[in-house]
């Protein structure tokens, strides 16, 4: 995933899983691995939070749609503007 921040695009591979019917997601940059918070499935609308500290202490808010093996929407980080977010899927590890 590329997410296009303020302070320029920041690259995120999130790891996603579904069991027994919840999701739930881990967020891995250069800087941190963040677990997702309160993940809800609507369609193919994906949304949940997460924690991080770097660049800065913020709470994420991500709203994503779901197409095939592409992911696009917005992060909203406090009170800066929504970024863009974009990805694809790739093989598991």
């Amino acid at each position: 995933m590329t997410i296009d921040t303020l302070i320029g695009q920041m690259a995120v591979v999130f790891d996603i899983t579904e069991q027994d019917g919840a999701i739930h997601g881990i967020a891995r940059s250069d800087a941190e691995a963040v677990d997702f918070l309160d993940a809800v499935v609507n369609g193919n609308r994906l949304t949940w939070s997460q924690e991080v500290t770097t660049p800065m202490r913020l709470t994420l808010k991500f709203e994503v749609d779901v197409e095939g093996d592409t992911m696009t929407g917005t992060a909203k980080a406090g009170p800066f503007p929504a970024s863009k977010v974009y990805g694809s899927r790739s093989s598991a590890r």
